[in-house]
């Protein structure tokens, strides 16, 4: 798919992820500064009710970030916004996806509005987004 051949509906490639690790928690902990024990102490996690760690919300939010740097180059990314659904459990394995919702014409450029998402093997769906890129 090239950008001037882009339509409505079409899908952007899949980003798959390898599995969420306690190993990949700590390293975005400390990349991010976001040292919440829930996400890399399991003892924090089970005194908070939960069975184990779980991956930060804005880590799903990077992957989707890195979907659409791998489709575009950034300086085209007009706005990117996300709404998070659903906790990224350890060993999870998300795949970030895209679809056009439409093309436009704003400010002199074509533009596509984007629907993403963040899906787990299991189906759940953790972050559901929109970017709006240009395209010229």
């Amino acid at each position: 798919m090239t950008i001037t051949d882009l339509r409505e509906g079409d899908e952007l490639p899949p980003l798959p992820l390898p599995k969420i690790s306690r190993t990949t928690l700590a390293l975005y902990a400390g990349a991010s500064g976001d040292h919440n024990p829930v996400h890399i102490d399991i003892d924090a996690a089970r005194e908070a009710g939960l069975d184990d760690v779980f991956a930060q919300g804005m880590l799903s939010m990077a992957y989707l970030g890195r979907l659409l740097t791998g489709w575009v180059p950034q300086d085209r990314i007009r706005t990117y916004s996300v709404r998070f659904t659903a906790i990224t459990p350890l060993h999870a394995e998300p795949v970030c996806t895209g679809r056009v919702a439409s093309i436009e014409e704003a400010d002199g450029e074509r533009r596509a509005r984007l629907d993403l998402q963040v899906t787990l093997d299991d189906g759940t769906i953790t972050l559901r987004g929109q970017a709006l890129v240009a395209l010229t």
